[in-house]
């Protein structure tokens, strides 16, 4: 009888200490899985300036010349530069949404694109003297014309022909290239260089010796 209460007592012993196991396992917290979302930081308003979408830039010839003055690598003088803003395309057409023949157009967006000629060059066999000019031109389907104005310092375009020193007129191309913000650089010509205008799928040159 002494035994069989014994073994009656552990077997519930056993029973009890399962149980209590069971459910502990069943309220312990699961892990939890640490989040390794990463989060951008927030974007806020400048409170200097607005941010432009149409970022100035600057091209030089030779090119890239401030850098190679600072490396005292520079082989040639300081011919020209051109500063302008660079509006791009957002989904548009150059001359289906942007631009129209005939009209004048800055060659940029905000401020008066200028070229500054460090020295005189020849255009066309046209001698083009060293100065601060607003570069402007008039786009056709086959050419543009290219205009120097001497009505520096202006914001947008608003031509004063009475101010026009030189006019050019360019050919330009369709290229497989679709460009989408405007751009302006020098490239080394033969007997000078070419200041290489390209937006969307279009490309004129304006060839400058010296």
């Amino acid at each position: 009888m002494y035994k069989i209460r014994f073994i009656l007592a552990i077997s519930s012993l056993l029973f009890f200490c399962c149980c209590s196991d069971i459910e502990s396992k069943k309220t312990e917290p699961r892990l939890q899985l640490k989040d390794t979302t990463i989060t951008q930081p927030e974007i806020r308003t400048n409170p200097y300036a607005p941010v432009d979408v149409s970022p100035m830039d600057m091209s030089y010839y030779p090119v890239d010349y401030p850098k190679l003055k600072m490396t005292n690598n520079t082989t040639e003088p300081l011919i020209a530069r051109v500063i302008y803003s660079r509006p791009h395309l957002q989904g548009r057409d150059l001359f289906h949404g942007l631009l129209s023949y005939g009209q004048p157009w800055r060659l940029g967006a905000n401020e008066a694109t200028e070229l500054d000629l460090f020295k005189a060059v020849s255009i066309q066999g046209k001698k083009v003297n060293e100065g601060r000019y607003i570069l402007y031109c008039i786009p056709y389907e086959d050419k543009w014309t290219i205009v120097l104005n001497k009505n520096i310092d202006t914001w947008g375009l608003k031509p004063d022909s009475t101010k026009d020193a030189y006019r050019f007129d360019i050919p330009v191309k369709q290229t497989e290239n679709r460009v989408e913000f405007f751009t302006m650089v020098f490239e080394k010509a033969a007997k000078g260089a070419n200041l290489i205008m390209a937006w969307d799928d279009v490309e004129a040159r304006l060839l400058l010796q010296f």
